[in-house]
């Protein structure tokens, strides 16, 4: 049986390919899926692989995190963390290097604060503000 994820993934994919203004055989053709199959997924009776989804959110030119979280495949605490390195790693204003350096602080500011490891698995970090070193809140709690 479907997931119940994948019929949320279907209604997003159809807002998403309406938004891009583009028929069923148009996405379907960009993203190398055949006509059928798409329209299956967009009803929610097929889920598609990790593969297909990046296809078809290239074709839409959205982020294939989106579709990821949308089917089920990723995190919704993981999805902020990955499209913030795909925004740095297409950043074409910025050479490797750079790219590479930035990546590298980003990391540390997570591991800093106690993210990017598996000591965060089941942590509401969105709850928790900034902190120092020390662990104390970096910013006060508003009266």
């Amino acid at each position: 049986m479907a997931s119940l994820n994948v019929g949320n993934l279907g209604e997003y994919l159809r807002e998403q390919r309406r938004t891009a203004q583009l028929s069923l055989r148009q996405l379907a053709d960009a993203a190398g899926v055949s006509n059928p199959y798409l329209s299956q997924i967009e009803r929610g009776l097929r889920k598609p692989s990790a593969d297909i989804l990046q296809q078809l959110a290239k074709a839409l030119r959205i982020s294939a995190e989106t579709l990821y979280v949308q089917a089920g495949i990723l995190d919704e605490r993981d999805r902020d963390e990955v499209e913030t390195r795909a925004v740095i790693l297409a950043d074409p204003t910025i050479n490797e290097r750079q790219k590479q350096v930035l990546l590298q602080i980003y990391e540390s500011f997570r591991k800093e604060n106690g993210l990017g490891t598996d000591q965060d698995a089941g942590r509401d970090t969105a709850a928790d503000g900034p902190r120092t070193a020390d662990g104390s809140d970096a910013v006060p709690p508003s009266s």
